[in-house]
């Protein structure tokens, strides 16, 4: 089953030089117990999708979407009210400035027990209700990995290390034990030790409570160890779409395999001093974007072709959009799904899993 379901979502701001095209027709779905990683750069639009699905964009923002649904309710036309009865129970979201949103007025304890939904507290006494929402801050504390719980619950945001505070905002999402929990790059400025724990966290909680994960990083070393599926954004764009293992194995776009290809080796026959790889150029500003494909500019493989955006094509439920994509025939790269089907090599072709 769907949950969260997008289809050519766009998205528009005014600026002094006119409207510019923040997003440009990005699409996904995050079925019922999946982990799904959307990757990218600094600046390819990860967090503006985040607050497009939460609404927490300004108004004179202009979202256009052929589908933007949660389990089939219209996410852009309901109403205020019944947006947030969504974001407050269903929907949770792990920021990645912690810091900055949470109450610097507040002690975290009391911030922690406030985002405990009140149907979870028993009847009781006040006395009684309030040890109840204690206990259960001090049991999500405890599930996050922070087990000295007086000190930090008795701290005020400012005093706290920024790995602590991103432990306490995954605290808080889970107090409502959403249905969906989109984590805004969770495990940034996280130890090793650490990142591992909350991965671990993330991991069991989508085995055990069937929790679904929209995972937002950069970080591929932490994608492939928990994500299902995975969308690579590009200034805006969905180049690829798929798999993990098939991204891993076979990537069909050059921006996909420049960002495999720059995570850092830990191989021991590695030669001392060896060169990172990275891609030449730097993302576009959005006043300055490209005509056509968005990585023209920088990628490699281009060519005049590359002017016209290229369609998004399907084989094998692994989405690419380019119009020379990598693994394929030099003569055929330009070619229709249905053709390249038909003439490409056994592997493409279906008669041999072109990701054994």
């Amino acid at each position: 089953m769907a949950l969260l379901d997008i289809k050519n979502l766009s998205l528009y701001i005014e600026t002094a030089n006119g409207v510019v095209k923040a997003l440009d027709k990005i699409s996904f779905v995050l079925n019922e117990g999946e982990i799904k990683a959307l990757v990218g750069e600094s600046g390819s639009g990860k967090t503006l999708v985040v607050k497009a699905i939460i609404g927490a964009l300004p108004d004179y923002w202009q979202i256009k979407a052929d589908r933007l649904t949660y389990k089939g309710q219209d996410l852009i036309n309901m109403s205020y009210e019944q947006r947030r009865q969504i974001m407050r129970r269903d929907i949770a979201v792990v920021f990645q400035e912690p810091t900055s949103s949470l109450d610097p007025s507040v002690k975290l304890g009391d911030q922690i027990e406030e985002s405990i939904p009140p149907e979870f507290i028993n009847k009781g006494w006040f006395w009684e209700r309030n040890k109840q929402r204690k206990d259960i801050a001090i049991g999500l504390l405890h599930k996050v990995g922070i087990r000295n719980h007086k000190k930090w619950m008795n701290c005020f945001p400012h005093e706290i290390p920024s790995n602590v505070s991103q432990k306490i905002m995954i605290a808080m999402a889970l107090a409502s034990e959403p249905s969906v929990l989109i984590a805004d790059d969770s495990t940034r400025s996280m130890e090793s030790t650490t990142k591992t724990q909350v991965l671990r966290l993330l991991v069991k909680l989508n085995k055990t409570k069937n929790l679904s994960i929209l995972f937002v990083s950069h970080d591929l070393l932490s994608i492939t160890s928990i994500a299902n599926s995975m969308t690579v954004l590009y200034c805006g764009q969905t180049v690829e779409s798929g798999k993990v293992r098939s991204l891993l194995k076979r990537p069909l776009h050059p921006y996909t395999k420049a960002l495999l290809d720059s995570a850092p080796s830990f191989q021991i026959s590695l030669p001392s001093k060896s060169p990172l790889k990275a891609l030449k150029g730097t993302i576009p500003s959005l006043q300055n974007l490209p005509t056509g494909c968005r990585l023209g500019p920088r990628c490699p493989n281009a060519r005049k072709e590359c002017v016209v955006a290229p369609p998004m094509r399907n084989i094998q439920d692994h989405q690419y959009a380019c119009h020379y994509p990598l693994h394929f025939p030099s003569h055929k790269k330009h070619a229709t799904n249905e053709m390249v089907l038909k003439s490409a090599p056994e592997e493409i072709a279906g008669k041999k899993d072109i990701y054994d």
